[in-house]
């Protein structure tokens, strides 16, 4: 049996008013957990998460994105991270995401928890916030443009998670054992231009495609100088015969 938070919450269309003048947040404490793991053999086996998209590390924009959080926790091996995220490491190292999933839960203590990848370099606090309004069920998990499910982009129910990796032995596949779960899908309205906040870096190309989008535009040539006016006298005259 799942139990439900004992937090309370409101529904986001009617919030609390402020309590003595300051603001409530009517949604429950979370714990940020991110999976920062993988050997990223695409990318030559370098770390993906410390990879630099726009002047910081891919997992310094995750964790940017749950500064909010009551305790953020990173599964993967050692790396660098701010002194107030717990890190952990899978058993066995590399085991999968659902090893990692697993270790990392012992470190959540609140009822709801963030499940992230450790490379979206676009993801953003408003968009947490959006998946925590949304978590009516077991999760609210973020759906792509080309709407597959974004196990590594939602908000779910600690326990709920737990009891789904419970029964899981060896390799398995997210989908495979948190599908069966009551999840609320979403997918956010990306603007013109903006890229989207599931993008994330598995290859050479995605990374370079991440750089771009926030590299710096060139600024435009500047106009070539004016021509000079033409000349009232002239240059030479032909004598008549």
């Amino acid at each position: 049996m799942v139990t439900r938070p004992t937090t309370w919450t409101v529904p986001t269309s009617r919030r609390a008013p402020p309590l003595y003048g300051g603001a409530v947040d009517p949604l429950p404490p979370y714990t940020a957990l991110v999976l920062a793991g993988g050997r990223a053999a695409r990318l030559g086996g370098q770390a993906k998460p410390q990879l630099e998209v726009g002047g910081r590390t891919m997992l310094a924009a995750v964790l940017a994105a749950v500064a909010d959080a009551s305790r953020r926790v990173v599964v993967g091996p050692p790396q660098p991270a701010p002194p107030d995220v717990v890190l952990v490491r899978e058993h066995p190292p590399g085991g999968g995401p659902v090893a990692a999933l697993r270790a990392g839960l012992v470190e959540v203590p609140t009822d709801v928890v963030a499940l992230l990848a450790g490379d979206l370099p676009f993801l953003t606090a408003e968009l947490i916030r959006d998946l925590r309004e949304r978590l009516t069920g077991d999760g609210a998990l973020v759906v792509d443009d080309t709407g597959r499910d974004q196990y590594l982009l939602g908000v779910w129910r600690t326990a709920s998670l737990r009891a789904a990796v419970e029964d899981a032995h060896g390799p398995t596949p997210l989908r495979r054992v948190m599908g069966p779960l009551d999840i609320v899908r979403y997918r956010p309205v990306v603007g013109p231009g903006a890229p989207p906040p599931w993008t994330d870096c598995d290859t050479p190309a995605d990374l370079a495609r991440a750089r771009a989008a926030v590299a710096s535009p060139r600024p435009p040539a500047p106009p070539p100088p004016p021509l000079p006016p033409p000349s009232l006298i002239p240059r030479f005259q032909q004598p008549e015969d």
